[in-house]
């Protein structure tokens, strides 16, 4: 069994002092028992508001998002897959960048966000530059692929993960409310087309200018059933867990994913 808490917080947007002391309050008050995996939402420190990110970059990963994500493995002796932040890369551009710790604190890996969602008002693609590589991460209880809000939409990455061998598949988000029924379905379908659970995390409560986050993170099995469904309104911590002997056998038994073909060509007429 692999046990899983979900950190779903509605952040202060631009205020990193105030959303790291309300994390670690949520923490301390809902986390009573040992935990593998600790998940924060995408721009957990900062909030959702393309317009703050320039003023909230970060250089590299002895930043103060890191060094916070790094107490709070040491604290709870848990891998952290970190949402995201602001990172000013080794060239100067700024990526929106997950970080993944160890129970140490030690930086196990990072993600740059591949999809940049730049439509309907944000201007994401205008602040940060896509990443080019995607990730699956060996942790010590399991191998989890990544991807950050956006991402959800591409089944192509959700399929690669898979491919390489991914236990379990995450999804980061600060996702609005207004869009919840494209978040769920999503997460259902890339849970079903890959025979995986599949873990979305989202912030929850208002951004601005009458615009909320989602929340209703969840966890969807193999199968596509939600096994859980969090808050639409407040801050929660959910602690659960996953047992994979479920999923390899139901691969066994539906061989779904063997039945991929190399190469699909396409004849238009």
């Amino acid at each position: 069994m692999i046990k899983i808490t979900l950190v779903q917080n509605n952040a202060k947007l631009g205020d990193k002092s105030y959303n790291f002391q309300n994390i670690n309050g949520l923490l301390s008050q809902n986390l009573k028992e040992n935990t593998d995996i600790i998940v924060l939402p995408e721009l957990f420190a900062i909030g959702w508001d393309c317009d703050c990110f320039e003023a909230q970059k970060e250089i590299g990963f002895k930043s103060e998002t890191c060094n916070f994500l790094r107490k709070i493995a040491r604290n709870y002796n848990s891998n952290v897959v970190g949402g995201s932040f602001v990172r000013v890369d080794e060239n100067g551009s700024l990526k929106n960048t997950m970080p993944i710790f160890n129970r140490k604190g030690e930086l196990v890996e990072y993600y740059d966000k591949m999809h940049l969602y730049s439509y309907l008002g944000d201007t994401e693609n205008k602040h940060i530059k896509n990443g080019l590589v995607l990730k699956v991460v060996n942790l010590d209880v399991c191998s989890i692929g990544v991807s950050i809000c956006y991402d959800i939409r591409f089944p192509e990455v959700f399929r690669q993960l898979t491919l390489n061998n991914a236990d379990i598949l995450f999804n980061c988000a600060a996702w609005p409310k207004s869009r919840k029924n494209h978040y769920i379905t999503l997460a259902k379908a890339r849970a079903i087309e890959n025979q995986s659970y599949f873990i979305g995390l989202t912030q929850v409560g208002l951004i601005k200018n009458n615009i909320y986050n989602l929340g209703n993170s969840v966890c969807v099995d193999p199968l596509g059933d939600i096994l859980f469904e969090m808050s639409e309104n407040i801050e929660e911590v959910k602690t659960f867990k996953i047992d994979l002997k479920e999923q390899y056998r139901l691969r066994d038994e539906v061989k779904t994913l063997k039945d991929i073909h190399n190469i699909y060509d396409c004849k238009v007429v």
